[in-house]
């Protein structure tokens, strides 16, 4: 069938995919992906399940892929020659069960989306548009490299696709507000790296001046092709439950690009009829990153950008969202709800879920300090099935981690430390210190 996508306004002005553009040239408003839904529902929902189910995890290059199994319902211009793929996706649906009894949830589930190839769910997204990329170029577009503003995860995923397909990187990064571990992925990719002395606010407002040279092609999710990939979040979830839709979503928000691209993705299915009803999603951010909160307090009537102040969560370290409006109304047709947490209940909230088997990024550690508070309030009920998005790996925010168990002298310890023991090279030491620890 003749699949077809373009870019498309809320006022309906449309553009090409592969053209060099991001906002509405007439009312300046952000453009979103669109498709032929009239072709798409010419086949059915079992078909379209079917053809899911075949793909999913399979070798044949590229729709083994999370996201290009989809690939009729993200981005179905792309040649398959010139798509870039790490088979991003796929990712696994960790059953909390013992977290989930301590909370008093019988069905609790931590989507893994950190387990892909540079740690993060940003290269759901990034596949799609550096394919995209990739696609303007070989039919002679002149782009001289992809750009981006990051607070460490965008700029991994995008120096790897760039750098998988020969297309050079600039990345601007706030100094001194990335882990080392994120700062090294764009550096080892080869990816023009420009640390700037502002916040990631600071370095996004140079960004866009710097996308309006057509030169320049922009991988902010202010590109709503970055959201296409992102969607299958929701697809793949629905998919691992035998295509059965949740009863919550809850999902740390900074840029809300990922509230914007899950309800996409949820829409879309029931569109098609895949399924017949929608999951409520809950926005988490941290209480010194809050501008959506904010408005969730007015009942979405009044958004005022803020500065955001220094957070253990740097990656929703923004103040000023990009998809702010993309995400109201997405929140709004799920019967959504925003809350946040402090500095002290998402790093305890962190803790609590590794002593269960996990090991969480400080974003997630947001989503379960939300997630504890909504079950403390009886917003989630006992039955209910939960799941909570985890953005990135724990393993890139390693000081996050030592700091929580590090013993600071004259003050309390976290609630959940536990640090090493040290003692003498000593049978009967080590037997007694075990005794005592475990309550012989």
């Amino acid at each position: 069938m003749n699949y077809n996508a373009w870019f498309e306004c809320d006022l309906g002005c449309t553009y090409p995919l592969t053209e060099v553009i991001y906002r509405c040239k007439n009312c300046n408003g952000l453009l979103n992906v669109k498709h032929d839904f009239d072709v798409l529902k010419q086949r059915s929902a079992e078909d379209w399940k079917n053809l899911f189910e075949q793909r999913y995890m399979r070798t044949q290059y590229p729709y083994g892929s999370g996201v290009w199994g989809k690939k009729e319902l993200v981005c179905p211009i792309v040649d398959d020659g010139n798509i870039i793929s790490m088979y991003e996706g796929g990712t696994n649906l960790f059953w909390a069960e013992r977290f989930g009894k301590q909370l008093g949830l019988s069905d609790l589930w931590i989507k893994q989306c950190g387990n892909s190839h540079t740690g993060s769910f940003k290269d759901l997204g990034m596949t799609v548009l550096v394919s995209m990329v990739n696609q303007i170029i070989s039919d002679g577009g002149n782009i001289r490299a992809v750009m981006c503003a990051s607070t460490g995860d965008t700029s991994a995923s995008l120096a790897a696709y760039t750098s998988a397909a020969g297309i050079p990187a600039i990345i601007l990064l706030p100094k001194e507000k990335v882990t080392r571990e994120q700062l090294i992925q764009p550096i080892a990719n080869g990816a023009l790296t420009l640390s700037l002395e502002t916040d990631f606010d600071g370095c996004m407002a140079i960004v866009q001046k710097l996308a309006a040279r057509k030169d320049f092609y922009l991988a902010n999710s202010i590109n709503s092709l970055r959201i296409e990939g992102q969607k299958t979040i929701s697809i793949e979830i629905v998919q691992q439950f035998d295509w059965e839709v949740p009863d919550w979503i809850i999902i740390p928000g900074g840029n809300l690009g990922n509230v914007s691209a899950l309800g996409l993705g949820f829409l879309m299915m029931k569109q098609l009829g895949i399924i017949d009803k929608l999951p409520r999603i809950a926005c988490a951010q941290a209480a010194r990153a809050n501008p959506l909160y904010r408005s969730y307090k007015t009942g979405f009537t009044e958004f005022k950008a803020i500065t955001a102040q220094s957070t253990q969560a740097t990656a929703i370290q923004i103040g000023n969202p990009v998809s702010i409006h993309r995400a109201i109304r997405v929140l709004k047709q799920f019967d959504g709800i925003v809350d946040q947490a402090s500095e002290v209940e998402l790093a305890d909230a962190a803790a609590r879920a590794d002593r269960t088997g996990l090991f969480n990024c400080p974003h997630t550690g947001v989503a379960l300090a939300v997630l504890i508070k909504m079950v403390e309030r009886k917003q989630i009920q006992k039955t209910d099935r939960v799941i909570v998005i985890s953005t990135a790996n724990g393993l890139k925010f390693p000081d996050f981690k030592v700091a929580y168990h590090n013993f600071v002298p004259n003050e309390p310890a976290p609630q959940y430390y536990n640090a090493p023991i040290e003692l003498e090279a000593n049978y009967d030491s080590v037997l007694k210190q075990i005794d005592k620890q475990l309550g012989v």
